[in-house]
């Protein structure tokens, strides 16, 4: 099966298993927008309660806030949103599809790196446990070429966007020989910038309405808070603020399921210090994403950082934590060194000064910030295709499994009478009445006891439990393991203990101290 295969098979799973649905569906969808059904909704506040506790709980110099999602439109003006925020868009004149020149580019760039790839799996395959890989990267001139052709139009594209050379962008696309996905041609259009924010208006009357815009971040709710939140905390430099909210762009080219969306949701923590010191906390703070990051279990290996050729107008240091998806290599959180941009540049729009008094130096000064940036959307696709598995068991029988991680599992344990009689659907509601107050849980009782192990497989479910006759006589229950699949006996009354040392975060918080 390829890649693409298994991310359709992932995208119709997540339908049919009540994960993620198209938003509207009736009338058709709406483009990159999507609704999370029963099950994804549970992941994905999982999700946010592992990061929002990891960041407000296991550190004493974070809090966090819930900022409006409309502000001032005068707070884009300072951050660099309205003359700024632009993606490179080009068109193909025989599909009329629209792309970011970028994205393109950088397509072709993963293109080579599955070519040196396949050269070093074709040889591996040739000299067996003999093969060096890392000295045939280094002297194969087949793997040399290509290198060199990737690393020279890298290159050029990370100088063009500096630049901001939309004529140099199209050159290098037209160099490379790159065509259009739908049509096959490289008919290509000129590369013009497109402002991604989405504007409305405010005001009783069109006439006096002001035009304001879903905000394309949420990071700017934090920097306009930074006096309130450090006077009424009483804050020392040092100190964060997080936030989890929605977040809006107009993305052109929204694709690969909920990666990219024109509604998002974000998880942002600014970090601010002392000028001077931003990249020793811009490293401390990379290496605790990762460390967030790998606690989940999916494999060191599929993770890696990616520093940014390009830097933001706001930034002088930037990293990606970036994830094996099916489709290859991608970001799921940014980790940027702010400097003073964003808290100078509200002091200087707004007229109000924003500085920290620092007691130590008996100075006052605008402090820097280092902001770690993840997208729920992102992490729940990454969760969802590190755990998608389709295994062939010893019996010939095949299940599709979501290994989730048992604390961000969607439901914790199903509770399943043997059969619909004898009393035994009677104690499975009890027993379901003891764990509900700790665990979100469910209670099957509607077909064979293997199509039902199968059901909660395909949703995650780590655990569930078969009440029979015997546990009327001696009070214990079957306990079958999600990932192992093995049983054992325990009973009723340390049923809960049992789930909740292995559903709990504590053993992901323990690993990230």
């Amino acid at each position: 099966m390829t890649q693409e295969e298994l991310f359709k098979k992932l995208v119709a799973h997540c339908k049919e298993y009540g994960f993620v649905f198209p938003s509207s569906e009736i009338y058709d969808g709406l483009g990159a927008v999507y609704d999370y059904g029963q099950m994804g909704v549970e992941l994905k506040n999982n999700i946010k309660r592992y990061w929002w506790d990891s960041m407000t709980r296991l550190n004493d110099n974070i809090v966090g806030i819930d900022a409006a999602i409309f502000m001032h439109p005068r707070t884009w003006e300072a951050s660099g949103h309205v003359g700024a925020f632009n993606d490179p868009l080009i068109d193909n004149r025989d599909s009329k599809k629209r792309y970011r020149a970028d994205v393109l580019i950088e397509d072709w760039i993963a293109k080579q790196d599955e070519k040196i790839q396949k050269e070093c799996d074709k040889a591996r395959k040739r000299f067996g446990d003999a093969f060096n890989e890392e000295q045939y990267r280094s002297t194969s001139p087949r793997v040399l070429e290509t290198a060199a052709k990737r690393d020279a139009v890298l290159e050029r594209m990370s100088k063009a966007l500096n630049d901001n050379d939309l004529v140099e962008l199209r050159q290098i696309i037209l160099d490379c020989e790159i065509v259009c996905p739908i049509s096959g041609t490289r008919n290509w259009t000129e590369v013009r910038q497109f402002n991604l924010m989405f504007s409305t208006q405010m005001g009783s009357t069109a006439d006096g309405a002001n035009t304001i815009y879903l905000r394309p971040e949420t990071a700017q709710g934090i920097f306009v808070n930074f006096l309130n939140v450090q006077k009424t905390g009483r804050m020392k430099l040092p100190f964060g603020i997080a936030q989890i909210g929605k977040a809006f762009r107009n993305e052109i080219v929204a694709r690969q399921f909920i990666f990219r969306m024109r509604e998002f949701e974000q998880m942002e923590m600014q970090f601010f210090v002392r000028p001077g010191t931003e990249m020793e906390w811009w490293n401390k703070w990379k290496e605790t994403r990762m460390k967030w990051h790998r606690a989940l279990g999916f494999g060191d290996d599929n993770y890696r950082f990616h520093d940014h050729e390009k830097l933001a107008h706001y930034a002088n240091a930037a990293t990606d934590v970036e994830f094996k998806f099916p489709f290859g290599f991608k970001e799921v959180e940014g980790i940027h060194s702010r400097t003073d941009f964003d808290l100078g540049n509200h002091q200087k729009f707004s007229g109000k000064k924003i500085q920290y008094f620092d007691p130590e130096t008996g100075e006052s000064y605008v402090p820097y910030v280092v902001e770690t940036s993840i997208g729920v959307d992102r992490m729940v696709l990454q969760v969802l295709s590190a755990a998608y598995k389709e295994e062939k068991l010893e019996s010939g029988e095949e299940r599709t499994v979501l290994s989730i991680p048992a604390p961000l599992a969607p439901v914790k344990a199903c509770v399943m009478p043997l059969v619909k009689k004898d009393g035994l659907p009677e104690l499975a509601h009890k027993i379901i009445a003891d764990l509900r107050f700790d665990h979100n849980v469910q209670y099957d009782e509607k077909d064979s006891i293997g199509k039902r192990y199968r059901r909660q497989d395909a949703i995650g479910t780590p655990f569930c439990i078969t009440v029979d006759h015997q546990s009327l006589e001696d009070g214990t229950v079957t306990l079958r393991d999600r990932d192992t699949m093995e049983q054992s006996r325990v009973a009723i009354s340390d049923l809960n203990t049992i789930i909740t040392e292995k559903v709990g975060m504590k053993q992901l918080f323990e690993k990230l101290l």
